[in-house]
Order: C-alpha cells, then sequence, then structure tokens
C-alpha cells in the first residue's frame, strides 16, 4: 500500500493529471489524483475531525498554492486549469516539489519560471529545523488538529490522576454528571449518586424520563492504573442488576482485563464498558471537568463575495 502523500507531495501530481488542459473543479479532480498517486479506498476515506477527507484537504492546499503563485489559474469560480508555469514545474521538479522550492523560485530574479511568491520569508534557526520539517508535511488545518489533539493528552492525563486522587464518592458523581452531559437524563430526566454504604453494587441511578420509568444504572470503580478490573467486578455488577434492569454502565479510571470484556459481550445484561482512555476522552469532548481555554476561528475564502 503506498504511503498517503504530504500535501507537498501531491502538487507534482496534481499538476500532472492537470497538464491536459482540462479545466476542472476540485470534486472532479481529486479522485484523479488519488488515483494517480495509488491511494487506496481506506486511505481515502480517512477524515479530519471537521469530517472533510485528508486527501482532499491535503490536494486542496496544493490547489491554492499553485492558484496563488501562478502554476494554475481559475477560470471560474472553483474550477482550475494548468498554466505554462506549472507545465514548467513538472518538468523542473519531477520527483516532486516543496513549498520552499517555490518560494525560493519566486525570490530568484534569474528564474526560468514566473512565480508570484511574496519575497518575505520567515528565518528558522537549526535548533527549529526538525520541526520545521515535521510540520511542513501536514496542512495548517492538520497542524492545528495535531496541536490539539497532543493538548487534550495532557489534559486527559492530568484528568485521570487528578480523579484517582479523589474520594469515591466525588467520582461517582462525576460519571454521574458526564452521562447528564452526554444526555442521558433527557430533558425532564434526572442522575444521583446511592448511598455510599449498602449500595448493592450501583453506585449512580440516571432516570430517563420525569416518572423514572427508564433507568441507566451505574458501577464507578476509582481504581489505580495497575488495578485492572476483572471478571468478578462484572459478574457482582450483573448480580446488583438483577431484577432491576438488563442493561448498565461500568465505569473504572483503570482498564478491564480481556476476560472481563468477554464476559461483557457474552452475558445477556447489556453492559458498557468504559474505561480509563474511554473516560477522560468523553469528559473532554463534553465539558465535564474542563473548560474551554481559547478558541481559534479558520477562515476560508466567500466564493460567493466574488461571485
Amino acid at each position: 500500500m503506498v504511503e498517503m502523500p504530504t500535501w507537498e507531495e501531491f502538487i507534482i501530481p496534481t499538476l500532472r493529471v492537470m497538464s491536459d488542459g482540462v479545466v476542472r473543479n476540485r470534486r472532479d479532480l481529486c479522485p484523479l489524483v488519488a488515483e494517480a498517486v495509488g491511494i487506496d479506498d481506506d486511505q481515502m476515506r480517512i477524515t479530519l475531525s471537521s469530517g472533510q477527507r485528508l486527501y482532499e484537504n491535503r490536494i486542496g492546499w496544493g490547489l491554492s498554492l499553485m492558484a496563488n503563485v501562478g502554476g494554475l489559474e481559475r477560470p471560474s469560480r472553483g474550477h482550475y486549469q494548468i498554466t505554462e508555469a506549472g507545465k514548467q514545474l513538472i518538468e523542473l521538479f519531477p520527483e516532486g516539489v516543496r513549498d520552499q522550492d517555490i518560494k525560493a523560485l519566486g525570490e530568484d530574479p534569474n528564474s526560468p519560471i514566473r512565480l508570484y511568491v511574496p519575497t518575505t520569508r520567515t528565518k528558522q534557526n537549526n535548533a527549529d529545523s526538525a520541526a520545521v520539517v515535521e510540520e511542513s508535511a501536514m496542512t495548517p488545518i492538520e497542524q492545528v488538529q495535531s496541536g490539539i489533539e497532543r493538548i487534550h493528552a495532557e489534559v486527559a492525563a492530568e484528568l485521570l490522576t487528578r480523579l484517582q486522587g479523589k474520594d469515591p464518592g466525588f467520582f461517582e458523581q462525576a460519571v454521574v454528571d458526564l452521562l447528564l452531559a452526554m444526555g442521558y437524563g433527557g430533558t425532564a430526566g434526572a442522575g444521583s449518586v446511592t448511598q455510599l454504604s449498602n449500595d448493592g453494587g450501583i453506585d449512580g441511578v440516571i432516570d430517563q424520563d420525569i416518572l423514572g420509568l427508564n433507568r441507566v444504572y451505574i458501577q464507578a470503580k476509582r481504581y489505580q492504573d495497575d488495578n485492572t478490573v476483572g471478571r468478578p467486578d462484572l459478574q457482582a455488577f450483573v448480580g446488583a442488576l438483577s431484577g432491576k434492569a438488563d442493561r448498565g454502565v461500568f465505569i473504572t479510571t483503570s482498564r478491564f482485563s480481556d476476560n472481563a470484556r468477554a464476559y461483557a459481550e457474552n452475558v445477556p445484561t447489556r453492559i458498557i464498558l468504559i474505561d480509563g482512555k474511554r473516560l477522560t476522552n468523553l469528559m473532554i469532548r463534553y465539558s465535564v471537568g474542563v473548560q474551554v481555554k481559547e478558541t481559534y476561528k479558520v477562515v476560508e475564502i466567500d466564493e460567493d463575495f466574488f461571485a
């Protein structure tokens, strides 16, 4: 299987597809470029968090660069056609062109290709070179997404540490708050933590309706990372549900053993397992125990404005 090209590695294949002179829009062009570079159907289905397909995003950034520097032109809104400069780029860089190559050509008064590239360049020192090379493989949107993922990973680790350091009652309330934030209480439902003693293996209950006819039962285990939830814990939970419900949610700050997962999959009672990793991801997603620090807007050209 061919590795997914970076946005720069898509540039020359895109120009080659366009070298026949046909005017194409992005929707028609992207599958042709994907076929030309040999990425498969699974790779074409990979999406960013925004829902946009990854390969289309990378091709799109290459298209924007080429349109801005003169390798492609836009004869009409959303449509592209190759220019003479674009054909020359294919000949000059048959193995692939990088953004810095384009900038260098634009700054060179003796360049054989006429490109419209700003002459102001940001200088990086040698200490930053590795980071620059790594980031150049990603589009700006991917860089933003990668940065957010790193921040979320750090916050998730801190969330687990905080939860494990609190008393069991705090953790039980936290998981009830999470399920309510996820919408399991409905518009008129409610959730509560059971009594800390003699709870019969049930740590929380969420009423899906105002009368409590439809309930979600919760078991919460505030374990350290090395304390795995085993099959006996799940068997005890299923026993506690007997006569009350045919489904429940088991949440832990650690993880489940293979035997526990196998038991949950085969027992008639429907048991949803949420381990520490999934727990913190859900807390971040539904803003439980976290708050938004910064908000950034990503903009693009409004084609209707320039129509």
